[in-house]
């Protein structure tokens, strides 16, 4: 046998120039394992301000297309101590919810659970319709980390401006996506391109079958790729205690901050768990 070279290891791209800092092995071990898995991905996913993007790599073969996760998915639950749009959770916890959109490039999104799962993190991602039909298996990888599952509307267009009929259709639309792979529309729904939803769409969102809308409080800005260090400092800026964080699936900054942003919550004695854990 020939000699086995260990490659050195990775420092996730950022396009600041801070000098980098050294960091303990269990960060820089799940730093590594995030960005080999994403390695020559590329991004399309679901910045707030501009046009959707659809990945531009073909969807994975499927051979279990239409049929529905392993166990039943949970459904969405009423939590009577919070407001029907809920951006944060108990203030007195020492735990955090941090949300992806999930949209782009679905190597990025199994780098992320892969990541959370092996810092033993949950998170929660709102699934954008269109999306779970080019990739209905990673509806099913979620489910199975036990991450929650839920809506983003079916092709991430602004609902807060649409006529009341076009507005249901998009939560309804991806509702019933999730249904066909999960047996559970979602657990949660969240408004596309707004980060509240108006009171026309909270009231659909109730008809189709969530009692809440899901909100936040900390906005990562990960979708305007400033860079690893810049998310992570953003997102360790401004988290606390029930604190629920805006992410998004479809950026390699995402994808390189996330260890980080994992070991400092650890430091500060945060747990990142899904958000219906967090609200229970």
């Amino acid at each position: 046998m020939g000699r086995v070279t260990t490659p050195a290891p990775f420092s996730p791209p950022d396009r600041e120039s801070d000098t980098a800092r050294a960091v303990p092995d269990r960060r820089t071990a799940l730093r590594t394992g995030a960005a080999l898995a994403a390695a020559g991905a590329f991004a399309a996913a679901c910045a707030p301000g501009d046009r959707v993007v659809h990945p531009t790599v073909p969807p994975r073969p499927d051979n279990s297309r239409g049929s529905r996760a392993t166990a039943a998915a949970p459904a969405p639950r009423a939590f009577p101590q919070q407001p029907a749009q809920i951006a944060h959770g108990p203030r007195d916890r020492h735990q955090v919810a941090l949300t992806f959109h999930g949209q782009g490039d679905p190597s990025y999104a199994v780098s992320i659970l892969d990541t959370a799962e092996k810092a033993g993190a949950k998170i929660t991602v709102l699934a954008v319709g269109t999306w779970l039909d080019q990739h209905p298996e990673v509806a099913r990888r979620i489910l199975k980390g036990g991450h929650d599952l839920g809506n983003h509307t079916l092709r991430h267009v602004g609902i807060n401006t649409l006529p009341e009929a076009d507005a249901l259709a998009e939560i309804q639309g991806c509702a019933d996506r999730l249904h066909r792979l999960t047996g559970s529309i979602g657990t949660w729904f969240r408004p596309s391109r707004a980060p509240r939803a108006t009171p026309l769409v909270e009231r659909l969102a109730r008809r189709v079958g969530y009692p809440h809308v899901l909100s936040y409080d900390v906005d990562s800005l990960d979708y305007t790729s400033p860079g690893a260090s810049a998310v992570t400092r953003k997102v360790m800026g401004d988290v606390r205690g029930g604190s629920v964080v805006s992410m998004h699936f479809g950026y390699a900054d995402t994808v390189a901050a996330l260890p980080d942003i994992l070991h400092e919550l650890d430091h500060r004695g945060l747990t990142a768990v899904t958000t219906t854990e967090l609200l229970s």
